[in-house]
């Protein structure tokens, strides 16, 4: 890109010029800067990093490929930290309260940063599950140029010819716990499954927001599957930094992509795709920070259109790397283009509408066998269904993508606490046939609407994955599979029908016809309810302020 004079400096200016900002010059002088410095505009790297796990372990490093883009395209940048938290690590401990939270605080801490220094654009980079969301939405909560980075995922791991993700981690701890496979086994494993940095390998939660940044329009196209290892990475961080200079001088800003074509755009892409649920909270989070009207019902509208086309874990077998080889996200953003259900006309950060962009690329292929087609979908149906019914009268959310079932009923087994079904699991007295009902675990009864792969992958692990079905207020990695059902609101903690399950009560599941009801009479149910009380809220802290600002799950969990 071909230096420019003069770009706007639309905000550093007041921060920085004049006899009135000398002070303000001292500050940056002290790290360096040169008159020439500012008198360019001023951009931030918002970087999610941190050491403690792999998937944000090397962002830091990225920023500095950002930084060299933006001073080729005539900026001067810096790099600012938000926060991380693992969810990998956290799952099925108190640390999981805290996941959701971090998105918000990364949303905050990106405004803060942002406003408190004067700068003129910013790039984000995110990794792992609540960074990205975070990210975004402080993209359309600031509307100043902006570009979103992917960290990149891990490579996949190996045991002879075995292809291993962190999936297999969390399921072999049931398998073992049931007998089915050695400790040597179970060894092998934890030392193969996640051999490099980067996010989790399959199609979970990262690596489907990571896809979705492509398809709402603010990454660019083919930056979301490259390894995290992977020297292209700092090619896609480099061009970040040259893309969001471009913005200012055009006045690109995130709201003219972040329009109701976009999330239908994002909406298809995760249907097609089968991705975490997650997704569904997380973009109607980042709507509502864009000004942009976007319901559960706009999630299945879109989603009985679509079927799924791509065979990605947990669904299929295939992993991110896989998907990279293919030719990443595009060619399944131009599968969805040419069968006429992408909004062509959707603006990218690009800065060009999002079907010209994909008619001009050169595609590897068609994708096969990692991407399917229209016309022979991988599953027939889309990757995510909304329920809805009398136990859960504003919605839940069932990834009917890594389900083989649409239908099951059978008796509740009912539990307060993810440690108390996780010892059930343990104790082998979950049956065959029940519906393992999991409760306070939403937004505010965690808090933090925790997710629950540990006691998912134990069932499933323990081979029970099509022979029991799960219901929570919680919410679940983007590796759970089986007969899951999550977000269920309202929550327990708030009176939802939920709260007055009892053991034995039939609950009854039908994914196809997107409901879920409980067959109790109404009558015992509002009997039940007198004696209901909700739950404690925490006394002090983080926890305490969030549980009560945060709104149920049907609403995206947000907190403004």
């Amino acid at each position: 890109m071909v230096l420019r004079k003069q770009l706007p400096r639309p905000r550093s200016s007041a921060w920085y010029d004049g006899v009135e900002n000398l002070p303000h010059r001292v500050y940056l002088r002290a790290i360096g800067f040169s008159d020439e410095d500012f008198e360019k505009p001023l951009v931030a790297v918002a970087t999610s990093w941190n050491e403690a796990g792999p998937c944000n372990f090397h962002t830091y490093a990225l920023a500095g490929s950002v930084k060299k883009g933006v001073a080729r395209a005539g900026g001067t940048a810096l790099a600012v930290p938000t926060l991380v938290v693992n969810d990998g690590i956290n799952m099925g401990t108190d640390g999981m309260k805290y996941s959701l939270i971090s998105r918000e605080l990364v949303a905050d801490s990106v405004e803060a940063q942002v406003n408190s220094h004067g700068f003129d654009a910013w790039v984000g980079i995110g990794g792992c599950d609540k960074t990205q969301p975070g990210i975004m939405m402080a993209m359309a909560r600031l509307d100043l140029p902006s570009v979103y980075l992917y960290g990149g995922s891990a490579e996949p791991g190996y045991v002879g010819d075995r292809v291993l993700t962190v999936q297999e981690a969390f399921e072999a701890v049931g398998a073992y716990l049931s007998g089915k496979i050695t400790g040597r086994d179970l060894r092998l494993i934890e030392e193969n499954a996640m051999p490099t940095y980067g996010t989790c390998q399959g199609l979970f939660t990262a690596n489907t927001m990571a896809i979705l940044s492509e398809a709402l329009g603010l990454a660019p196209l083919g930056s979301s599957t490259a390894p995290a290892t992977s020297g292209e990475r700092a090619k896609h961080a480099q061009r970040a930094g040259e893309l969001v200079l471009d913005h200012l001088e055009r006045g690109i800003r995130p709201r003219h992509i972040l329009t109701h074509d976009a999330f239908h755009n994002a909406i298809a892409t995760l249907m097609a795709i089968a991705g975490s649920t997650n997704a569904v909270l997380h973009l109607l989070a980042i709507a509502h920070e864009a000004g942009v009207k976007l319901e559960l019902e706009d999630f299945d509208r879109i989603g009985r259109k679509v079927p799924v086309i791509a065979a990605l874990k947990p669904s299929g077998p295939y992993t991110m790397y896989d998907l990279h080889r293919v030719g990443g996200a595009p060619v399944i953003l131009k599968k969805l283009l040419d069968k006429g259900i992408l909004v062509g006309e959707a603006y990218t950060v690009e800065g060009e509408e999002i079907g010209r962009l994909l008619e001009k690329r050169e595609l590897n292929g068609s994708g096969e066998p990692v991407v399917y087609s229209f016309s022979n979908p991988y599953k027939k149906h889309a990757g995510i269904r909304i329920l809805k019914g009398n136990l859960a009268p504003e919605g839940a959310v069932m990834k009917i993508g890594a389900s083989e079932k649409l239908r099951f009923m059978g008796p509740a087994q009912v539990f307060n606490s993810e440690k108390d079904a996780f010892k059930a699991v343990e104790e082998g007295r979950i049956e065959k046939g029940s519906v393992v009902v999991i409760r306070y675990m939403g937004p505010k009864g965690a808090p933090g609407m925790p997710e629950m792969l540990k006691i998912t992958a134990a069932i499933v692990g323990a081979g029970l994955g099509e022979h029991v079905a799960l219901v929570t207020d919680g919410r679940f990695s983007g590796a759970t599979r089986g007969i899951m059902v999550g977000h269920v609101a309202p929550e327990a903690a708030v009176g939802g029908p939920i709260a007055l399950l009892e053991d034995g009560d039939v609950i009854e599941i039908n994914a196809k016809e997107g409901t879920i009801r409980v067959k109790v009479d109404k009558d015992i149910m509002n009997v039940r309810r007198k004696t209901w009380t909700p739950p404690p809220e925490p006394t002090v802290g983080l926890l305490r302020k969030y549980a009560r600002l945060v709104q149920q799950a049907s609403r995206g969990a947000v907190t403004t």
